[in-house]
């Protein structure tokens, strides 16, 4: 990935929370029959290896898992908060017009070694797990075995599981900190001005990184 110095984001925390906050990514292998590339819903797992592994499941139907087989380098991509950043934002925009329109996000790529797993138990374990982090916040959250276990048993029939040991976590902060201060107070008084979720949360990131360049700046 790309990574100017100014938008990198190492913190393990951050990158972590992201993953948490959009489990959706998106696997990324390369096999016999090219790059291959699904979007599937991950939990992120810190005790099972020294920098965590990444745990999901696809339908048995799904040949990504065949090419993974008993091991494959794998990448997988968290997107975060993103937003259009318009140009008429900027207070450099009234003052010189030299500037154009850009693209904020944040986001972590992760890359590891990925492995096909096909045991029930190991499945059994996956789903209950990824259906208690999703389900925990609604206030009558589905549980597995609200559904007939002949049923569950035939579900997991139908899939596989894949787990990938992380060797390497990128984090990727795009959000206008190459501009001047004035400038990202006019992107925030800008996306604030969205209706859209979105553009709030991309707000929040922009004040967020303002209000950390302020704690550490010479009085």
């Amino acid at each position: 990935m790309y990574q100017p110095p100014h938008f990198s984001e190492d913190s393990p925390l951050a990158m972590q929370g992201l993953i948490r906050a959009f489990p959706l990514g998106l696997l990324i292998t390369s096999g016999d029959a090219g790059v291959t590339a699904n979007p599937i819903p991950f939990i992120l797992d810190l005790e099972a290896s020294e920098q965590g592994v990444l745990r999901c499941h696809v339908a048995r139907a799904n040949s990504q898992w065949k090419e993974i087989g008993e091991g494959l380098d794998a990448l997988v991509v968290f997107q975060g908060a993103q937003h259009y950043v318009h140009p008429g934002w900027y207070e450099t925009k009234r003052e010189t017009g030299k500037v154009v329109p850009t693209w904020n996000y944040a986001m972590v790529q992760v890359k590891g070694r990925a492995r096909a797993i096909e045991q029930a138990p190991w499945i059994a374990r996956q789903i209950r797990d990824l259906t208690e982090m999703m389900e925990g916040a609604y206030p009558k959250p589905w549980a597995v075995d609200d559904a007939p276990a002949p049923y569950i048993d035939a579900q997991i029939r139908g899939i596989v599981g894949i787990e990938i040991t992380i060797t390497a976590m990128m984090g990727k902060w795009k959000v206008s900190q190459n501009r001047s201060e004035a400038d990202r107070e006019g992107v925030v008084e800008g996306l604030r001005a969205h209706q859209d979720q979105e553009a709030h949360d991309m707000a929040m990131l922009v004040e967020e990184k303002l209000r950390l360049k302020g704690i550490g700046a010479t009085p």
